[in-house]
């Protein structure tokens, strides 16, 4: 009995894989030319097979000729990996009146988050890494994208920021008399690791720490540091003891230096940043992540939108500071990825930031590359996303002409691809 039983179940197996292989969904797409993100290289007349999630095949175009796959010819277009983001606030809309929008519940926050992770994958950014957001909010919309319910990038998903009382991450618009705290708010270390436990419990896969002030909260100085860095220590040991990376909203140089010393995966925001903390990132391995288009939205409609004139202040002592860094840690070989903190300028328009990144120091190659192979290794996700490669998963963009020539094409997607599923053609 036990060796008939053996041989029922092997032949259950051989054909469950048959069936598997009979039921494979292929799609191959031929275009003008494929951008390889690591050499720099444009591949011209290029196919690329894709079978249910994941690239099969990269050659010639005729060279490949799978008898049942959906072909898709893209002419001229050039294919991209998807582009990657890791600063995103996908709960909030820069068009909304600033104050008014701080009493969204969090059912709002959730319907807002669902629009704009669709404009985010529709823009080309097949991955995100969303930094803070109430009530668990945007990780129920992951959970929802990777359920297939509705349409949407893949999302790393912070939970709530955490910072100390008073805060750049605490509720300082509310009058004492409300005793309004945010749910991330912690102090001393213990509390610290405390909360970073208790985004991991309702799903988080990523930790934000808010180590300075910032512009957008009420009585923060941009400047200085309020997390200190045994603080953040704690928190960045806790989550790389359960296998999750960890950034810090940093804009001071203090609050930058403590981050990195303490084991900081990423810097968000690296506004005033010296010699020693660009020497210190370069030793630590940590990456930068540094939105500089948003200002400009910040100061052509900041005011229209409502947002308070303290605020529109700091970001004018913030705004040329932070390009200024921004060039000197490219010229230094820091390493860079995209973060453009969508939410602050409306959502879609994440690809208007490659722009200035080369006016401020970057080669063409080296803008894509922050939004793609570094991207991916900061997510410790390079051998499978990031690249168009044989093995990858299928998250696959096309733009008109050659993005190395005209960074600006990228503002444009014309056809969107993920996880082998087509959202854009």
């Amino acid at each position: 009995m036990k060796t008939s039983s053996f041989y029922w179940f092997m032949a259950f197996t051989f054909l469950s894989i048959l069936s598997n292989r009979a039921f494979a969904q292929q799609t191959l797409i031929n275009a003008d030319a494929l951008l390889d993100v690591s050499s720099g290289a444009i591949v011209d007349n290029v196919a690329v097979l894709v079978e249910n999630n994941k690239i099969i095949r990269v050659g010639p175009q005729g060279s490949i000729n799978p008898a049942d796959a959906t072909v898709i010819d893209l002419k001229g277009m050039t294919l991209v990996p998807g582009l990657m983001d890791m600063h995103v606030h996908l709960t909030s809309d820069a068009a909304d009146n600033f104050l008014a929008a701080k009493g969204n519940s969090i059912p709002r926050v959730t319907v807002k988050a669902v629009k704009n992770a669709e404009i985010t994958l529709m823009a080309g950014f097949t991955t995100v890494r969303n930094l803070g957001a109430k009530g668990y909010s945007v990780i129920a919309v992951r959970d929802g994208i990777n359920a297939g319910e509705i349409p949407g990038p893949r999302i790393w998903a912070a939970g709530y920021s955490i910072g100390v009382t008073g805060g750049h991450c605490d509720d300082n618009f509310s009058p004492p008399e409300a005793r309004s705290k945010s749910t991330g708010v912690a102090d001393g270390p213990w509390a610290v690791r405390a909360k970073v436990r208790e985004n991991i419990k309702y799903g988080a896969n990523t930790i934000k720490v808010c180590a300075t002030g910032g512009v957008f909260s009420k009585g923060t100085k941009v400047g200085i540091q309020q997390l200190t860095e045994e603080e953040i220590r704690a928190a960045v040991e806790e989550a790389h003891m359960r296998g999750l990376i960890a950034a810090a909203h940093a804009h001071g140089t203090n609050g930058i230096k403590a981050a990195i010393r303490a084991g900081i995966d990423s810097i968000e925001h690296c506004s005033f940043l010296d010699e020693e903390a660009i020497e210190l990132a370069i030793k630590m391995g940590t990456y930068f992540s540094c939105d500089i288009y948003n200002t400009e939205y910040t100061l052509a409609f900041g005011e229209a939108n409502g947002v308070p004139e303290e605020n529109i202040n700091k970001e004018k002592v913030v705004s040329k500071a932070q390009r200024d860094s921004f060039t000197k840690a490219v010229e230094a070989g820091v390493k860079m990825v995209f973060g453009s903190d969508a939410a602050i300028y409306p959502h879609g328009d994440n690809g208007k930031q490659f722009s200035r990144m080369v006016r401020f120091g970057m080669t063409p190659l080296q803008a894509i590359q922050a939004a793609t192979i570094n991207s991916a290794r900061l997510l410790k996700q390079d051998t499978a996303l990031g690249q168009i490669k044989v093995g990858y998963l299928a998250d696959i963009i096309a733009v008109k002409g050659n993005p190395l020539e005209n960074i600006s094409v990228l503002e444009n997607v014309q056809f969107v691809m993920k996880d082998g599923l087509v959202y854009k053609k």
